[in-house]
């Protein structure tokens, strides 16, 4: 099995028609959700913010091609009333459904669509890998390809299936994750873990700068694994979101090449976070990886823009292990450099020489097809 479905207490479904998708994932336990830091929420992330103060879901209903979001007043009832037609496929309590949409902003939930996909896709719950990538591509948008990913540890495992691909900064992304596992876990454990591990890996995910309204990450723990070491568990978690935002990045609207960024050496990790961020979010950056054109000089202007403390005559910089300065040195052999940003992912190292701190974030090169593809979104 590919990830979510390999914990044991979960199954799930998928329908997509056309750009119109909904996904059911079944599994009973406590639970965890962090959300969009954007002040225009959609209706499903308000829904959840209520709803998660409980700490224990039952199973999540998710649509793609309809973001219900500025949808006021009428949208927080349609995104209720989802709830209630999943329960209702499925015997449960409505108030223990979780939900998720993404898709076009600023239009209204065509529910009798969502009763006739739910009604059909509940029959289908299966813990198999046909029925996982069903669900994974049921919420897909723009996205390639599905986004899977599964640690599994000597006592518990953990799973996880993602969609993000456009509308993606850092305060996550128009990215869903939903991950899943058997340990047995207290739900503010499992809110402290999952706070932790998507501030260090959907949080580093920039494609294009723009923060989604309807970002959402939900955790929840079947327990059927029973108790198990908290630290372990957490690095399991954040291990399988790092996976899943590094598939975000690589595909990108439009992307080509995977960029890394990596940096050492700041006064404390979230200085390097600032900084690596900054890198990976700027345009020249992502069009200079585009061209394959190695111009040290936007790595370390971005990283000046970060609003970090550090001596710019003191810094290294690399790409893909080819030196570029050193020490505030220029020592770049260009022709080295450039071939170093041939292939599908390039990776910048950039040491402050200012402290311990070290972070990394991902994003992707920017194209001709971004701009192609979000210039038709709604037409």
């Amino acid at each position: 099995m590919k990830s979510i479905c390999a914990v044991e207490g979960v199954s799930a479904s998928g329908l997509k028609e056309r750009k119109f998708g909904l996904a059911l994932i079944r599994s009973s336990g406590t639970a965890a959700g962090v959300f969009t830091s954007n002040r225009v929420r959609a209706a499903p992330v308000e829904a959840m913010v209520d709803r998660m103060r409980k700490g224990t879901l039952d199973a999540v209903v998710v649509n793609s091609g309809c973001a219900n979001a500025y949808t006021g007043e009428r949208g927080y009832r349609d995104a209720v009333e989802m709830c209630g037609i999943a329960a209702g496929a499925l015997d449960l309590d409505p108030e223990s459904v979780g939900v998720a949409s993404t898709g076009v902003i600023g239009r209204y939930l065509d529910l009798a669509l969502i009763r006739d996909q739910c009604e059909r896709a509940a029959p289908l719950l299966a813990r198999s890998v046909e029925a996982e990538d069903a669900a994974a591509r049921a919420i897909m948008t723009t996205d390639t390809f599905p986004k899977h990913a599964l640690i599994r540890t000597e006592s518990f495992a953990v799973g996880g299936i993602t969609k993000g691909s456009g509308m993606i900064a850092p305060n996550m992304g128009t990215m869903l994750a939903f991950i899943y596992t058997d340990a047995e876990v207290e739900a503010p454990v499992l809110q402290d873990i999952l706070r932790q591990a998507t501030r260090r890996s959907f949080n580093r995910v920039v494609v294009d700068g723009d923060t989604s309204t309807n970002d959402v990450a939900l955790c929840t723990a079947t327990g059927a694994a029973g108790k198990v070491d908290h630290q372990e568990l957490a690095r399991a978690i954040e291990a399988v979101c790092r996976d899943l935002a590094v598939q975000i990045a690589r595909d990108g609207e439009g992307a080509t090449k995977l960029l890394e960024v990596t940096v050492r050496g700041a006064a404390d990790e979230d200085a390097a976070s600032a900084v690596a961020r900054t890198i990976v979010a700027s345009p020249l950056v992502k069009t200079a990886v585009y061209g394959e054109d190695p111009n040290w000089g936007r790595v370390v202007a971005a990283a000046g823009r970060a609003g970090v403390e550090f001596d710019p005559y003191a810094v290294s910089l690399s790409v893909g292990g080819t030196p570029l300065v050193l020490r505030g040195e220029i020592v770049a052999d260009l022709a080295k450099a450039k071939a170093a940003m041939l292939g599908n992912t390039v990776s910048f190292d950039l040491d402050l020489a200012a402290g311990e701190g070290k972070a990394t974030a991902w994003g992707c090169d920017l194209t001709e097809k971004y701009v192609e593809i979000n210039g038709k979104y709604t037409t």
